[in-house]
């Protein structure tokens, strides 16, 4: 079988060589955005070594820039640009824009959405585009990760990838914000009542827990504005998954991986919290399923130790 590989496309890419990557319809234009390398390279790492071993193609596009969120409610036409940017680019490769982060995929989202909806604005982008020989038609496809895994590959097929399924462990799908809501724009999952991470989770063998904070924000934001806040939103969000049962809590966004990694063992250090709850990225918790070596998923690279939960590992 043909295998799969992280793919940075060559300056001199000839017309063959394109023809041939574009034989793999697995093949996704890559968007990792800023967080994720400087604060959380884990889960880049982790995502590239399951689709890996899923043999699906992630094309690495080096001009990608920020989605342009941080200025979303300081300069809608600087926000639209960076984020029409990106998705141009994406456009460009011929491929399905597959996002990692909940934030940017948010963002993304909603960029394309204002540009469907508002020509003015629009012809503003492209004439900015159009400095650098691009241009957006508002074809491409976004997808988030767990879209990705949940839709396009499908739960029958992660199946046969399972090798050492968990058993007697409870884990906590963690949702947040930017990917759900506003659903009309994000269209990732029923906003009110998710599901497609819970499926995730238990096809690795685990037991998905019913818990009412599983849409709520986990207080990221907030974190360098109101602290105190902040870290009262995490800390009842971490024991509602607790008291609902939870061994960990799965995240798949870098904002919340850090609040309930980093902010959380902080929080524990410095305010006698309760005993921490440890999150793990979904394709961390995916990847020691289907047998991948912890090294390759950067699990030593998680805050609160998860050297434990190989303990609930089985294999088939």
């Amino acid at each position: 079988m043909r295998s799969s590989s992280y793919r940075s496309p060559e300056p001199d890419k000839t017309e063959e060589s394109t023809v041939n990557l574009r034989m793999n319809p697995m093949t996704y234009a890559f968007f990792v955005g800023c967080n994720i390398p400087a604060r959380v390279s884990q889960y880049q790492e982790s995502t590239i070594a399951v689709f890996r071993n899923l043999e699906i193609d992630l094309l690495h596009v080096p001009e990608f820039n920020c989605c342009g969120y941080p200025v979303r409610n300081q300069n809608r036409e600087a926000f639209v640009a960076s984020a029409a940017r990106n998705l141009a680019l994406a456009e460009q490769t011929g491929f399905d824009m597959l996002v990692m982060c909940k934030c940017c995929y948010g963002n993304l989202k909603m960029a394309q959405h204002i540009l469907g909806h508002d020509e003015g604005l629009n012809q503003k982008i492209q004439k900015i585009l159009s400095r650098e020989n691009l241009a957006y038609q508002g074809k491409l496809r976004i997808k988030h990760l767990l879209g990705v895994l949940y839709h396009d590959v499908g739960t029958e097929t992660l199946k046969n990838y399972i090798t050492n399924p968990f058993q007697n462990i409870s884990i906590a799908a963690s949702y947040g914000c930017h990917a759900l809501r506003p659903s009309s724009v994000t269209q990732f999952d029923n906003p009110l009542s998710p599901s497609i991470f819970d499926h995730l989770v238990e096809l690795t063998g685990a037991h998905s827990v019913a818990w009412s904070r599983k849409t709520d924000c986990c207080g990221a934001p907030l974190m360098g504005i109101n602290e105190g806040l902040s870290i009262q939103m995490m800390t009842r969000k971490v024991t509602d998954a607790r008291e609902s049962g939870a061994d960990y809590i799965c995240t798949a966004c870098p904002f919340t991986h850090i609040q309930l990694d980093l902010v959380q063992k902080q929080a524990w250090k410095k305010n006698n919290n309760p005993e921490p709850l440890p999150p793990i990225l979904f394709p961390q918790l995916l990847g020691l399923s289907m047998g991948i070596d912890e090294r390759a998923l950067g699990l030593e690279k998680n805050h609160l130790d998860l050297s434990e939960i190989q303990l609930f590992m089985t294999e088939e």
